[in-house]
């Protein structure tokens, strides 16, 4: 799923215009980037967790030449997910006795 088919599932559960859902899809993801920039990180219960991390300046390699270089300190966000999301890709029972018997 892309930003677009999340778009489309927000327009169809809200039943207005694309236009309206695009704004809020957006205001979300906006919202999350400023909280994580302004505090560090951002929980959404139920969701997960959006948090800022810092990468040490560490060595490495080209891999076209093979020279040592050193790879410069940086910051990422990082997803951590909340328990129910963990289950999503967890088989159900009922999924593993479905293969089992096919």
């Amino acid at each position: 799923m892309n930003k677009g088919d999340l778009v489309e599932l927000v327009a169809a559960d809200l039943g207005g215009p694309r236009s309206h859902a695009e704004k809020a899809v957006r205001a979300v993801l906006d919202a999350v980037l400023e909280g994580v920039e302004r505090d560090g990180s951002v929980t959404l219960a139920g969701f997960g967790t959006f948090e800022r991390k810092h990468r040490e300046a560490r060595p490495g390699r080209n891999p076209r030449t093979g020279e040592a270089l050193v790879i410069p300190a940086s910051s990422t966000v990082a997803f951590r997910p909340a328990a129910a999301l963990k289950r999503i890709d967890a088989p159900s029972e009922s999924m593993v006795a479905v293969a089992a018997t096919d």
